[in-house]
């Protein structure tokens, strides 16, 4: 135990040794050292190279030490689309202010801007991205941060564009205060768990604002999704929290606020839900807690499309949506309690706030549309209101429990 003891002291004189002689490296254009690829040469760990405003016509920097990065007043890094401009494969590894474009398109490799390779306690800080393929890329990576970042790409296609920020067998990475617009997926995560997406907005994107399979216990908080091509789409994972988020103006005729598929042991709380195609389009997903969200002025604010089990809708406000529900299925073993609708028109004798008549969030005509999507155009129809009462008083297309018995007849304030 006292050799272990002297090994761990003597390991960390080393480092604290190692930062306490760190040197300062000058890059300039009529510097000794003009280009980043021979900073990074003559450097030794924990230096920092810092480098002045200028263009650099640089690609394939590879930081293979711990080193910190910085740019003084954006210097701008120009790959002139020959490949990946910096890869990371050192731990401990800063990269702050730089203004990077020109990043190679190819068809066989995922070129990035920044590839963080295997490397861990890594920050990616304050820089622009701009003309680029791929953007920050993490692989096989952990324990690092990207902070405060501005990915703007200016993707036509999909089939040759790339992501802004994308996580590939990667945790414990936060992800916040990013902005990223126009590549194909803002953000996308692929076996990355224990990540924090946190103050990111990522908007006017080909498909996804926010893309992720197979990575559980992540949390998403207070982003924006607004004006993607599909809207957000969450896959094939499990103990997912979505906090406050807000997913707009995703509309289309694939397009959803937000897409649930094989969504396990979730909390979605607090998420507004406004003017999107579908707000919450849900497949497959079990044991989910939908609470205290916005659903306002969607084409439907949830279409359950089955195999969706032990799921607890309540105290959620449903404003002025075409369709409030959608469900495909008849058995229900899901809760909806004290949501408040505002197509609802019970009464309240007793003013405790809760309808004496339960709410029937299904109408029959959304079933209608679901099969004919035609109809639509007689959504306005007094022949629909009728119908739609049919449904109400008589369930024939949906489950008779498929109700809220306690909706609220005010709007719930938090």
């Amino acid at each position: 135990m006292k050799l272990k003891h002297n090994i761990i002291t003597f390991s960390l004189l080393l480092f604290f040794a190692s930062i306490t002689h760190a040197q300062k490296i000058v890059v300039c254009n009529s510097c000794d050292v003009s280009t980043i690829k021979n900073a990074i040469s003559v450097a030794k760990a924990f230096d920092t190279i810092l480098v002045k405003k200028g263009t650099y016509k640089e690609f394939d920097i590879n930081i293979d030490k711990p080193l910190t990065l910085v740019g003084e007043n954006y210097p701008v890094i120009d790959g002139e689309n020959q490949g990946e401009i910096i890869t990371i494969t050192s731990d401990n590894v800063t990269v702050d202010g730089l203004f990077i474009i020109n990043v190679g398109l190819s068809y066989t490799e995922d070129y990035a801007a920044i590839r963080v390779k295997k490397s861990k306690n890594f920050l990616i800080q304050n820089v622009v991205l701009e003309k680029l393929f791929f953007g920050i890329y993490l692989e096989k990576s952990r324990d690092g941060k990207l902070y405060h970042n501005n990915i703007v790409g200016d993707a036509k296609e999909e089939h040759n564009s790339g992501n802004g920020i994308q996580l590939w067998y990667s945790q414990n990475v936060e992800i916040e205060y990013n902005h990223i617009q126009g590549v194909r997926d803002g953000i996308y995560l692929e076996f990355a768990n224990n990540c924090i997406i946190k103050n990111n907005t990522s908007t006017n994107n080909l498909r996804y604002g926010l893309h992720f399979m197979f990575s559980n216990d992540d949390i998403y908080q207070d982003n924006t999704f607004e004006n993607n091509g599909a809207g957000v789409a969450v896959m094939f994972s499990k103990k997912i929290k979505m906090f406050n988020n807000v997913f707009r103006e995703n509309w289309g005729s694939a397009s959803y606020g937000l897409l649930l598929k094989e969504i396990n042991d979730a909390d979605i709380i607090g998420n507004t839900f406004e003017e999107n195609t579908i707000g919450i389009n849900i497949e497959g997903s079990n044991r989910i807690l939908y609470k205290k969200n916005n659903f306002i002025n969607n084409g439907w604010a949830l279409k359950v499309r089955g195999a969706c089990y032990t799921n607890t809708f309540e105290e959620n406000n449903f404003l002025y949506n075409s369709f409030d529900l959608s469900y495909n299925s008849k058995i229900n073993d899901n809760v909806f309690d004290k949501n408040f609708w505002s197509n609802y028109t019970g009464y309240d004798l007793n003013k405790d706030g809760i309808g004496d008549v339960p709410y029937r969030p299904v109408k029959l005509f959304s079933y209608i549309v679901n099969r004919t999507p035609e109809t639509i155009i007689l959504l306005r129809s007094l022949f629909i209101d009728i119908i739609d009462f049919s449904e109400k008083v008589s369930p024939v297309f949906t489950p008779y429990n498929l109700m809220d018995n306690n909706p609220l007849t005010k709007k719930i304030e938090w």
